[in-house]
């Protein structure tokens, strides 16, 4: 009886311990020498993973920003790119704000930018002041991404695909999940590696049919994307420029398969997709995206579960839509957008009179 009761205390502080233990256990200090921040997005434990196309890695940085808050009612400042600037004494129109990634344990707003010469830097909102957060000397993790354009490549007009390593980047289900591009013969690449970082990288290369531009494509990169549950399966729901939504069964993306994606909507020709995000409101799901030249676009869930064809054929007049309707916002200028809490979120705004301000969107416009 002893000798049992021995073994299952025995187990019960295995399964404890397991249970305790950190996905920050095997991190280790120094400088994981980032090149460029192009994407990033917080997992558990405050981890900022950061897509760093220029060095070909993803790098999972401990912040030390892991006590949770409630999250604020708004949170608001006018001219962030000068007061980013100010920081890193320089001026605004020196550096390129490239991405913005909500903490959503403290709610702290972080902001990855490059200088004038392409170094990275990242900062982050604390009350009213930008402060600087060090990348050279942190608690860090890394994995390099596979098959990745060497960095002097340029497609047939002459344009660097490097950057394209890392477009967009998610974490979910103990997953790091990246989209971009590849040196694979169909490049436009998904990419999961299981957290914490293992030997093994999952890929798959996407397809698509363009309504905009009236053809199947193999070598655009997704600019943006997250996951939902859609009639009980769970999807990759990506964009493209000229603005395609386009599905892709997560179970299928993976053991280097070549995948066709199903075109649901067309939200038109001339614009770029910059940022997507899903929040809830009595009971029903919604997708907020930004765009570079159309307004914030609403789109139900619902709506995209019940359109259960596919767009094959071209949409020829410039800028018309088709598939599953969105609802535009009145929220032009978006150029960041991401969750604050459950029921609101955050946005860089470039105003009329060219001011970048970040302000606070709630269900409101649900």
């Amino acid at each position: 009886m002893k000798k049992l009761l021995t073994i299952l205390f025995s187990m019960l502080f295995f399964i404890a311990s397991a249970e305790e233990k950190s996905l920050k256990a095997n991190f280790k200090d120094g400088n994981p020498n980032i090149k460029s921040i192009n994407a990033m997005t917080f997992g558990p434990e405050g981890i900022l993973f950061i897509g760093d196309s220029k060095s070909a890695s993803i790098v999972a940085l401990d912040t030390k920003d892991a006590k949770a808050t409630e999250a604020p009612a708004k949170i608001e400042m006018k001219n962030v790119d000068v007061a980013i600037a100010a920081a890193l004494g320089t001026t605004a129109d020196k550096i390129s704000i490239q991405d913005m990634a909500v903490n959503p344990l403290s709610n702290v707003p972080y902001f990855a930018v490059h200088n004038q010469d392409g170094t990275p830097v990242l900062l982050k909102l604390v009350g009213d002041k930008i402060e600087w957060v060090p990348l050279d000397k942190v608690s860090y993790s890394s994995r390099g991404i596979e098959n990745a354009y060497a960095e002097d490549y340029k497609d047939d007009r002459g344009r660097a695909q490097r950057v394209w390593t890392v477009s967009d980047i998610e974490f979910k289900n103990g997953k790091v999940m990246v989209t971009g591009l590849s040196n694979a013969e169909f490049s436009s690449t998904f990419r999961s590696m299981a957290f914490p970082f293992g030997k093994s990288q999952d890929d798959a290369s996407l397809e698509i049919y363009h309504a905009a531009h009236g053809r199947f494509e193999t070598y655009a990169p997704v600019k943006t994307f997250t996951t939902s549950t859609i009639n009980g399966k769970d999807y990759l729901v990506a964009s493209y420029t000229c603005t395609p939504l386009v599905l892709f069964l997560m179970d299928e993306l993976k053991g280097g398969k070549h995948i066709k994606g199903r075109t649901v909507a067309e939200f038109g020709a001339g614009n770029t997709p910059l940022d997507m995000i899903v929040i809830d409101k009595g009971g029903e799901s919604f997708l907020l995206m930004a765009n570079s030249n159309r307004s914030v676009m609403k789109v139900r869930f619902s709506d995209i579960a019940g359109f259960e064809g596919s767009l094959t054929e071209p949409i020829e007049e410039p800028g018309k839509t088709g598939g599953v309707n969105f609802i535009a916002l009145p929220m032009v200028n978006v150029v960041q957008l991401d969750k604050l809490g459950d029921k609101s979120f955050v946005m860089l705004k470039r105003e009329a009179n060219g001011d970048l301000n970040l302000i606070t969107g709630n269900d409101f416009w649900l």
